[in-house]
């Protein structure tokens, strides 16, 4: 005797691998663009993402455009990121070290309260410059998935190195030095 599965578990089944794929694809499209990654992995430097965005702490707006011609260290931070504490005053020690050989530090607050930036930024005596991205512009053009996120950018305006993570000595010697 043959026996004949329901409509109702056939339909369920069906609705299941039909919730499954989409969660698959869901996963898919929200990975992070690692582009970047994979042409400094080949030995290329792919141009900057263009990023404008508003000073933090002060009125209009800067963009990378605006530092074409000097090396940038372009850090993203929040507040809220105890490795972006910790790095915070090794940034300012390589900002002034290097600012006098045409590079600076920029930073970028992340999704973050401006005030408690401000106040990170007086707590940290912050000299560098600072954009605010409360929208998350960087994180869609940067590929950034968490934080700290270091981008070293050269005289020409293209990637020359990328910490996803906080960076040290070590790195700022190798992958900035060379460029100044």
């Amino acid at each position: 005797m043959q026996r004949v599965l329901s409509p109702v578990p056939i339909a369920v089944i069906g609705v299941l691998v039909a919730l499954l794929a989409l969660l698959a694809y869901g996963l898919a499209q929200n990975e992070p663009d690692r582009s970047l990654d994979r042409a400094l992995a080949r030995g290329e430097r792919e141009p900057a993402p263009a990023l404008e965005l508003p000073k933090l702490g002060g009125a209009g707006k800067a963009s990378l455009a605006d530092y074409r011609g000097r090396v940038v260290v372009l850090n993203f931070w929040g507040t809220w990121c105890k490795p972006c504490k910790d790095e915070a005053p090794l940034l300012e020690r390589w900002h002034r070290r290097i600012r006098d050989r045409g590079a600076t530090v920029l930073g970028v607050d992340m999704l973050d309260v401006t005030s408690d930036a401000e106040n990170f930024i007086a707590e940290y005596g912050l000299t560098y410059p600072m954009l605010k991205d409360r929208d998350g512009d960087g994180i869609e053009a940067f590929g950034v998935i968490q934080y700290p996120e270091t981008f070293v950018i050269d005289r020409q305006g293209r990637i020359a190195a990328i910490r996803r993570g906080p960076v040290d000595d070590s790195f700022m010697r190798s992958s900035v030095e060379p460029l100044l």
